[in-house]
């Protein structure tokens, strides 16, 4: 897949609207009931990076970005201001935040994982995108270095330890991360509100997958 490892301006994106899509396909049956399935494992979300009322220095930041990634063509990170780290948005990130494995004794690489827990219900969401330099683990409840016990791909999630650990270790992260996006168009309007302001109504951002 076309993909740009850089990310939107977050300075644009703040304000921004949008969350996670999912996907139900619903039958009504002749008794009244339902059924309800979805072809989807994870959700998808989708976002708005126009601009209101900004500078024409922001207009042209935002122009560049979109020429640069030449409309659809070429994902992005984006950050998603209500959602971009392992734990809760008022918190720092820390090594125990997310149980993603349980060590075998022979396995060194685990994908990055975030739960979302409602009650008895769980979703885990897969984290293909770290912010490089935000990723802390721990095994077992001890703090892990990086570059000394294990090395994170920033463009794909996965955690890799120097030593496998043992079986039936847990194996936790915390994070920050962004969400792999694309423009969902090919055409940007914008409009000269003076001659130092000017507003980009609408540019539709969706996640991709990877």
């Amino acid at each position: 897949m076309a993909f740009h490892e850089v990310r939107f301006p977050a300075d644009l994106s703040f304000g921004s609207v949008g969350g996670p899509e999912r996907r139900t396909d619903i039958v009504a049956l002749t008794s009244g009931f339902e059924e309800r399935n979805t072809p989807w494992a994870h959700s998808r979300r989708r976002y708005d990076a126009g601009l209101g009322l900004r500078s024409l220095d922001d207009v042209a930041a935002l122009i560049a970005f979109f020429e640069a990634r030449q409309g659809q063509l070429y994902g992005f990170r984006w950050k998603d201001w209500a959602d971009y780290k392992s734990c809760k948005p008022s918190r720092k990130p820390e090594p125990t935040d997310q149980v993603i494995a349980r060590g075998d004794g022979v396995t060194r690489s685990f994908p990055l994982i975030k739960t979302y827990r409602s009650g008895a219900q769980v979703y885990a969401r897969p984290i293909a995108k770290p912010v490089a330099g935000s990723v802390t683990a721990a095994v077992q409840n001890v703090e892990m270095r990086e570059g000394v016990h294990f090395e994170i791909a920033p463009g794909s999630g996965v955690i890799t330890f120097a030593e496998p650990p043992l079986a039936q270790a847990e194996i936790t992260a915390g994070y920050e991360f962004d969400v792999p996006v694309r423009f969902d168009t090919d055409r940007i309007n914008v409009s000269v509100a003076s001659f130092r302001a000017g507003q980009v109504p609408d540019v539709p951002v969706m996640e991709v997958r990877l």
